[in-house]
């Protein structure tokens, strides 16, 4: 086998992307060593959902057999400590601040790059490369992400976070391809359990997609410290009571318990009050809202480059909507042509020039009832 292409080291789940990422690879030259990080031990996370999904005993042995197969070397790193230290206390503490997190984004950004990349460090690997729905290339001294050649499976909006230095040495194998064919080389080489294995798309820590039962085993005494909360209208109207604010998260509408006459939907979280703010669905609409905590891509800074045009994703499937963005020091303000619905405090907004990841950042607060802004306006910052 020619390896003069280098050696990278594989993230390998155990499922059909990343087991066709490290086998295209293997088979383009490159010597390939195959890894599996263990994140979460199911037992202690009490949930009522058989193990499965990227941590589970099947999918390591399914990550393994391929390396086994087509000659390999496959590691099994331990990093719950890590993961639970930063991306589990993360979650809990985004809900009790009132904000709902995404879990996913903080993982690819401080934990799986990271420790990939020691790893690399220690087995002699060029490169790292992961099954995401990506590309990445070199562009006047920067390197930026860009979406996916297949629409439907992108996942470049999770990776806005993933630093420069990282990207230098990451490869993206299924950049270039559609999901179904992905199926078809699976099939081709006599991977049919692989084709035939469901996807999982729970949060790795809840696999039984159960946040506010994980809150709830998780911190003790919460459902007595905030139980008797009240729901409000934006005006102050007291129209019920709930069950805590931690277990609402904006634009829900099931499971509230109250009825109006008109669908209602959670508009603002105040767990300094404990109210859950109610409303109809214009009241969900905001056209501004800072972003902070950036990590910029394509370039290096927005500032002083006055309002960029943009799509602006405000949550992984969010189509994007027209927007303009202007950065002052440290925070990006956002600035949409048309309402947007449901803007969440504590999820990632994420900017593109086309394909091209400009940047993103946490979204920290967004403003409603403001006039959309055209290219010919003047902005004032919020």
């Amino acid at each position: 086998m020619n390896t003069s292409k280098g050696r990278v080291l594989v993230a390998m789940s155990g499922g059909i992307d990343s087991s066709v990422a490290a086998v295209l690879l293997h088979e383009q030259g490159y010597e390939v060593v195959g890894m599996t990080m263990k994140t979460w031990d199911y037992a202690s996370a009490g949930g009522s959902k058989k193990e499965t999904g990227c941590c589970s005993l099947d999918s390591i042995n399914d990550a393994r057999q391929i390396a086994v197969e087509l000659g390999f070397p496959h590691y099994i790193i331990d990093i719950r400590d890590e993961f639970g230290d930063f991306v589990i206390s993360n979650f809990t503490e985004e809900y009790l601040a009132g904000r709902t997190p995404n879990p996913c984004v903080l993982c690819n950004t401080h934990i799986k790059w990271d420790a990939l990349l020691r790893r690399a460090d220690q087995l002699g690997c060029q490169f790292i490369a992961t099954g995401h729905y990506a590309q990445v290339r070199e562009e006047n001294g920067r390197y930026v992400i860009s979406k996916g050649l297949d629409d439907n499976k992108d996942q470049s909006y999770a990776l806005w976070g993933v630093s420069q230095e990282s990207l230098s040495r990451t490869l993206f194998p299924l950049g270039q391809m559609r999901k179904t064919e992905i199926y078809d080389e699976a099939r081709r080489r006599g991977f049919t359990e692989l084709v035939n294995k469901p996807e999982s798309y729970e949060i790795c820590f809840i696999p039984d997609n159960d946040y506010r039962g994980f809150l709830r085993r998780r911190v003790a005494g919460l459902e007595e410290r905030v139980a008797g909360g009240q729901f409000v209208l934006r005006d102050g109207t007291v129209i019920g009571t709930h069950e805590g604010y931690p277990f609402y998260t904006i634009g829900q509408r099931k499971g509230l318990g109250v009825a109006l006459g008109f669908p209602v939907y959670v508009t603002e979280i105040r767990p300094e009050t404990n109210q859950v703010v109610l409303g109809n669905y214009e009241e969900l609409a905001s056209t501004r809202t800072v972003v902070g905590k950036l990590n910029m891509g394509k370039y290096a800074s927005l500032v002083g480059r006055g309002l960029v045009p943009s799509t602006t994703k405000v949550r992984y499937n969010h189509g994007g909507s027209p927007a303009f963005l202007e950065q002052i020091d440290d925070k990006i303000y956002v600035y949409f042509e048309e309402p947007v619905h449901a803007i969440t405090p504590g999820q990632a907004a994420v900017f593109y020039e086309g394909a091209d990841v400009l940047g993103g950042g946490w979204i920290e607060r967004h403003i409603i009832e403001e006039t959309p802004v055209s290219a010919t306006q003047t902005v004032t910052t919020l």
